[in-house]
């Protein structure tokens, strides 16, 4: 079952009046406002009207999002090496694993790291064993401190080259076993420099072809991404984003599911969007069944941890008019009721938060709006 109901065209429409301007006018009697009176008793008995007064409440704050892939758990694989593409050995949508091998490249580069490493192995060995015959002279009596001393500092200088040609190899994402042949003096044949997978995840996307030239730490490769967790950026404007605290709670609501998805505020931006006047909060959700997708649009509803008071009416008891605009009738006297336009705050389930057009007291109709409103229009 859904946990939180789908936005409904009359949340759709708070969305619209709330992001129209962030000065809205006054609503009032004075402005869209007009009287209905209703002398019949038995047609009043068909009214339910009730006192308005100021409560405490979280408010929920609704808004449009987008997907994004967590950058926690993504990255783009950059080619670490120069050369043409010889193989791609993976598909998107494939699972892959850290080190998995994911193309091939015939790299002249990499060649040159290879002949680098096999020279600076022979010379560490061959400084090594100049050392240890020094060592065994020097224990004879046989030769001077001072040309020990050279022979160790030798040994130790083509042992730090051979460890950083081996680092080279090992970056360059050369395997154990060929290293190991490589020490070993064995054979290896023709090698073929490997792009391999950083992270495990999804392979999202494949950015090159058979034959391209790489670009050493330029050339973008692939994608791999943790789908099992995303990021929903939210769009949230100044009047509600003093609601809205690391660690609030959400849900995610798309017509990709029946079920809503639940999310949690991981950060509020710093900046406002000068163009949209909107404040990007970022969402970590859970992507149970992987149903969203990168820039996915999703409707977004956050609780507030934070209380506040305000005047709360029943969502049954606002209308819409023409324009999209909420009004609602407000009880002048036992006979008399006000069409009064006001101005919608956040939902806190099936409440709605009044920001302007109503005073705490004052008793509105919270069903048996519709027949007012046919009343007026006779």
């Amino acid at each position: 079952m859904r946990t939180l109901p789908r936005f409904t065209h009359v949340a759709l429409g708070l969305l619209a009046a709330c992001a129209r301007s962030a000065k809205p006018p006054e609503a009032g009697v004075a402005q869209g406002s007009s009287t209905v009176t209703v002398a019949d008793s038995a047609q009043r008995a068909r009214l339910r009207i009730a006192r308005v007064d100021s409560s405490s409440f979280s408010p929920i704050i609704l808004t449009t999002g987008t997907v994004a892939f967590s950058a926690d758990r993504s990255t783009q694989v950059i080619a670490p090496m120069s050369g043409p593409v010889s193989r791609i050995m993976v598909s998107p949508g494939a699972q892959v694993r850290p080190g998995q091998a994911l193309a091939s490249v015939a790299s002249p580069d990499f060649a040159a790291a290879i002949a680098a490493y096999r020279k600076a192995l022979s010379a560490a060995r061959n400084a090594q064993r100049i050392a240890d015959l020094d060592e065994q002279l020097f224990a004879n009596d046989a030769l001077a401190r001072r040309e020990l001393d050279q022979a160790r500092t030798d040994a130790a200088a083509a042992a730090a080259d051979r460890d950083a040609a081996l680092q080279q190899l090992q970056a360059l994402g050369v395997d154990a076993a060929t290293l190991d042949a490589i020490r070993d003096g064995r054979s290896t044949g023709p090698i073929e420099a490997v792009i391999r997978a950083p992270i495990a995840g999804t392979l999202v996307e494949k950015l090159i072809t058979p034959g391209q030239l790489l670009q050493a730490g330029t050339t973008p490769c692939f994608a791999i991404a943790d789908l099992s967790t995303v990021w929903v950026m939210a769009n949230v404007f100044e009047r509600d984003i003093g609601s809205v605290r690391h660690g609030d709670r959400a849900m995610i609501v798309t017509d990709a599911s029946a079920d809503s998805l639940a999310g949690v505020v991981d950060y509020v931006a710093a900046l406002v969007d000068p163009a949209t006047r909107a404040t990007s909060v970022r969402l970590i959700v859970p992507n149970r069944a992987l149903l969203l997708k990168r820039d996915m649009l999703v409707q977004v509803m956050i609780r507030s941890s934070t209380q506040r008071k305000g005047l709360l009416v029943p969502v049954g008891a606002v209308l819409r008019d023409d324009e999209n605009l909420p009004y609602l009738f407000v009880a002048v006297q036992d006979t008399s009721f006000a069409r009064r336009r006001i101005q919608l705050g956040g939902r806190e389930g099936g409440r709605y938060e009044v920001v302007s057009g109503l005073v705490a007291g004052e008793r509105i109709v919270v069903d048996g709006g519709l027949f007012l409103e046919a009343v007026g229009a006779r």
